[in-house]
């Protein structure tokens, strides 16, 4: 348990103020005492250099409980009680470790065998949240200073610090992070509390509100929201978009008149995270009316002689999905036979109706405006209303259509992220299509069966006049995010499509990609990164050119994997045309993934809970 500092070396009073540095201190021992006059007065019978040593004793007890040195002042009042259970020895030794090495060199380009153990520490502290251990008392100072250095860290420190971690933070200036973001939930009250909660919600920090609204939406939806509720209006704009941002919780049709209401907020940016909350669940009011104007904006038609589309059909009647096609039987004859392709009108005005529904008006620069208004409602419109629109085909027939004047990278683009926005598996599953028939590079990368047809239908005089005279006018390349595309796969499927699509084309494009999957990669993944990087090697190349991957590789890899992969470290004979060096570079690269993989080994079997050998009596 954390007790409270002693004021006894607080008792000076002002002149505590005046105490030297740290820095002054080591200055003067490196410079010795008889160079540099020591910035403390020796006591009788001293010497000056002991005095210069006591006064670094003093300092150092001051750093390690972490409090500066200040006047005099009333006795904080003492630590929480954190009941979580004690790390295991072993741990505890390896986490001093890894927080004394945060500031050492990491980064893929370092050379050398040794496992950067900055990369570690998130590793280490996600798995000893798994077995829900405290954070050891007297090394909470320094897991602090690490998540004030690393934003990544942070949410992920505080969690284990616990409510402590809290306590310590109003206490140091350079702590006050901790009361502002997401702190620690285990000092939150339970279910069972109903007083305490609202006491906490009414009178807590900013960090204890956010946690608590976020644990109490994930045991009670509906409670969460109600207590929001009670203090939305006195809110400010700010807070009031990071609690709306914790309804993405449990979202569902429940929160849907408090989220209409927000529409409404005089902050545009709540507005448009309320817009977009909505557009997530397709049963909304706010779903409809975008569904309502995107199939305003697009249009089926009947191309001639596989010229392109045509703005009338042979009738002399335009297909459009606002009314479909009907056969003598009154059956949907907008079929798969015959071709067909999409024609596109982007709108002409964003009206106040769209911009309260979340459509922002002024678009990014490069962007032209119509395309931009598009890209919204077709992002917001429900992707089920699609196939009805469509004759019933399903998202891969609908993306395999050709679209006309160039507006296919828009609307599949639209699409990827309405995909993304709904989690949608089966459309994302036609708008990726398969790993191999993916073109490299994101500004190129053709989606869904199309992959392997004609990606868009020629560009004629009738074309034009069907869609509206309006091409797209934002820049030519996709700006689709297939890494966000693919969380929306479940985690085996993803990991799947990942290790097809590094199979097929290799590694240069499949960073953000590797990032999105999860920890350990599953075998097949794992394997197809490592003969990638040994494809790599032996073509010659530098280690470095793949050192993201490389990173990845040693912090995803499953563990179990270090033995088999042991036979890479070896160093091969130099080939004739290879870059000079280039196989000494790799064989350290490979000592350093296997070593790292042995080393996270440990650190797993460390993290286990420590299991009694006495004999029951």
């Amino acid at each position: 348990m954390i007790e409270a500092p002693s004021t006894h070396g607080a008792c000076l009073g002002p002149a505590a103020a005046s105490e030297p540095s740290w820095e002054e201190l080591v200055s003067a021992a490196l410079l010795g005492t008889e160079r540099r006059t020591p910035p403390v007065a020796a006591r009788e019978g001293r010497s000056t250099a002991a005095a210069l040593l006591d006064a670094a004793a003093v300092s150092t007890v001051r750093r390690r409980a972490a409090l500066r040195p200040a006047p005099a002042r009333e006795r904080p009042v003492p630590a929480p009680a954190d009941p979580r259970p004690p790390l295991p020895p072993a741990a505890r030794r390896r986490l001093a470790l890894l927080l004394a090495d945060r500031n050492g060199i990491g980064g893929g380009h370092r050379r050398g065998t040794a496992p950067d153990l900055t990369e570690l520490l998130p590793q280490w502290l996600a798995a000893a949240a798994q077995h829900g251990y405290r954070a050891p008392e007297a090394l909470l100072p320094a897991l602090l200073d690490a998540a004030r250095a690393r934003t990544d860290l942070r949410a992920a420190a505080l969690a284990f610090a616990g409510p402590r971690a809290l306590w310590l933070a109003r206490l140091n200036d350079e702590w006050k992070f901790a009361l502002r973001g997401v702190g620690s939930t285990a000092a939150l009250p339970g279910a069972d509390e109903p007083e305490a909660v609202r006491t906490l919600w009414e009178e807590g920090l900013f960090a204890e509100r956010v946690s608590l609204l976020a644990a109490l939406r994930r045991r009670d939806p509906a409670a969460g929201l109600a207590l929001l509720a009670a203090t939305w209006s006195s809110e400010r704009a700010e807070d009031r978009l990071m609690f709306l941002d914790s309804l993405r919780e449990g979202l569902s049709m429940a929160d849907e008149p408090f989220l209409e209401q927000a529409l409404s907020d005089r902050s545009r940016n709540v507005r448009g995270t309320a817009a977009e909350l909505l557009s997530a669940l397709p049963g909304t009011a706010l779903a409809a009316r975008m569904a309502d104007r995107a199939r305003a904006c697009v249009s089926l038609v009947r191309t001639e002689d596989g010229a392109g589309p045509s703005g009338a059909g042979p009738s002399g009647t335009t297909a459009h999905l606002r009314d479909p096609l009907t056969g003598p039987s009154g059956t949907n004859a907008i079929g798969t036979d015959g071709t067909w392709a999409l024609v596109v009108q982007a709108p002409r005005a964003c009206d106040a109706a769209m911009q309260r529904d979340g459509v922002v008006p002024r678009p990014p620069t490069g962007r032209g405006e119509r395309a931009w208004w598009l890209s919204q409602l077709l992002e917001a419109a429900p992707l089920e209303c699609w196939s009805d629109w469509l004759g019933g085909r399903g998202p891969a027939e609908v993306v395999a259509l050709p679209v006309a004047d160039g507006w296919r990278t828009e609307l599949h683009d639209a699409w990827c992220r309405a995909a993304v926005r709904q989690r949608d598996v089966a459309w994302t599953r036609a708008l990726l299509g398969a790993p191999a028939a993916a073109a490299q590079g994101s500004g190129s990368y053709v989606v869904g069966p199309a992959a392997t047809a004609s990606t868009a239908a020629p560009t004629t005089a009738t074309t034009t006049a069907a869609s509206g005279g309006a091409s797209p006018d934002g820049p030519a390349g996709s700006s689709r995010d297939l890494a966000r595309l693919l969380t929306v796969l479940p985690e085996d499927e993803r990991a799947q499509w990942v290790a097809e699509y590094i199979a097929a084309h290799g590694l240069s494009d499949a960073f953000r990609m590797l990032g999105v999957c999860a920890v350990p990669w599953t075998e097949p993944l794992g394997r197809a990164v490592v003969d990638a990087l040994d494809i790599a090697r032996d073509a010659g190349s530098y280690p470095w050119s793949f050192s993201g991957v490389m990173g990845l590789a040693e912090r995803c890899l499953d563990p179990d994997a270090a033995d088999r992969l042991a036979m890479l470290t070896t160093a091969p004979d130099e080939p004739a045309d290879g870059s000079p060096g280039a196989v000494g570079y790799w064989s350290e690269a490979f000592q350093r993934l296997v070593g790292t993989l042995r080393l996270r080994a440990t650190m797993r079997a460390e993290l286990a809970p420590v299991t009694s050998t006495e004999p029951a009596p």
